[in-house]
């Protein structure tokens, strides 16, 4: 017989943050840390391990570890914010590497890279990376160094297939890096479909609570590149404060039945909102008539993430644009916050176009819907009576 005990669930490893007690004084939640230096040994070495906190800090520990583990990759580093994260993975590049991204991502990365990643030195190619023969049709071989994935992806949740692409990417000697911002290690777990890096704009579903600037990333090795991005954090400066790794450990405690709840109120509003008379389309994985819908089945498992965006009818008879009705709609909210970001407990609704300006991806009619853990029933009344508001309005 063996007393071997069977692994822990993810749901469990996150409620209980591995269940690590602090040693001195056996508290089941982590003190903050807020030295920045840490006291040499008389023979001149550093037993510790720490030796300044910018890049040897303990607050780090308890939520790398944790993400870790929930993304079954070999190590995590914590940031500042998601930027920081995303970009120290393409900083640990060199000038000239070749490097191909999806033409409908996070419209913040996406200036990032057309701007500072192109001046800098990379060769940034956008492709529609749900399609994999565009995925395939770009690589360069001995050039591409890097593919970028983001699935679901903001605002249009389009669906890139991770394995498919993870293999085009090993094939010409090249990283795979996938922005698993929307799905979370409840829904996906990248590394196990074959990406290297995993990153989290941890600001929003890891942490939770619209209080906690904060990025991440998870490497499947930890290998050469890996320890490039580690260096790249310590020497820039990037880093998550002693506060905000505290905040971020906390929330991710509640990870699984926030994200569950936010998914399946997603679910809930997404059917009833696709045969509204006033909506013209859902964008949304969970929707069996969505285009990526297939794909997202296949790697997400037990739901399709709180994300999802609805394009709004216009009325040609009322002289009323598809545009003007989305700006209307999300100007007689109530219950909805107009507000950006997303992954919070409260529903938030924004009109995309208008934040992102020229070159964006998303229809002039498009609101984007941040699902949170509210009663779904309110939810859908809010935005009915919102819609229902913007077209009498306009034919007062």
């Amino acid at each position: 017989m063996t007393n071997k005990k069977p692994p822990l669930s993810p749901e469990t490893l996150a409620a209980q943050a591995l269940g690590w007690v602090d040693e001195t004084t056996r508290a089941v939640v982590p003190p903050i840390h807020l030295a920045t230096t840490y006291l040499r040994d008389p023979d001149n070495q550093y037993r510790s391990g720490r030796i300044y906190s910018r890049a040897d800090s303990p607050n780090y520990n308890q939520p790398e570890e944790l993400l870790a583990k929930l993304e079954g990759g070999a190590a995590a580093l914590v940031f500042a914010s998601g930027m920081s994260a995303a970009t120290a993975c393409f900083l640990a590049l060199a000038p000239g590497d070749h490097v191909i991204a999806p033409k409908v991502m996070y419209w913040s990365l996406r200036n990032w890279l057309l701007n500072f990643a192109t001046h800098w030195g990379l060769v940034v190619e956008f492709v529609d990376a749900d399609s994999i023969e565009a995925v395939r049709q770009a690589v360069k071989p001995g050039k591409t160094k890097m593919i970028w994935l983001e699935t679901p992806a903001n605002p249009l949740w389009c669906i890139s297939d991770i394995a498919a692409c993870a293999k085009i990417a090993h094939d010409a000697g090249a990283l795979l890096a996938v922005d698993s911002t929307c799905a979370t290690p409840v829904f996906t777990r990248p590394i196990e479909h074959g990406a290297d890096l995993v990153m989290h704009a941890a600001t929003k579903y890891l942490a939770g609570h619209s209080d906690v600037m904060a990025g991440a990333l998870v490497g499947a090795r930890d290998d050469e590149h890996w320890k490039r991005i580690r260096l790249i954090r310590a020497q820039l400066g990037t880093i998550l404060g002693a506060l905000e790794s505290y905040l971020l450990l906390r929330g991710m405690r509640t990870l699984f039945p926030r994200v569950r709840t936010a998914a399946d109120n997603a679910q809930w509003l997404a059917r009833k909102l696709a045969a509204h008379p006033l909506i013209e389309a859902v964008l949304f994985p969970g929707l069996p008539g969505f285009a990526g819908h297939d794909v997202a089945a296949r790697q997400m498992t037990g739901g399709f993430g709180g994300m999802m965006s609805i394009r709004v009818k216009g009325d040609a008879g009322l002289n009323l644009t598809g545009e003007a009705a989305a700006i209307a709609v999300a100007a007689h909210v109530g219950l909805w916050k107009r507000a950006t970001s997303l992954g919070g407990v409260e529903s938030l609704i924004e009109h995309r176009a208008s934040v992102e300006g020229a070159g964006t991806p998303a229809p002039s009619d498009l609101l984007r819907l941040s699902v949170g853990i509210e009663a779904k029933e309110d939810l859908y009344a809010d935005l009915d009576q919102a819609l229902a508001a913007a077209h009498r309005r306009n034919s007062a």
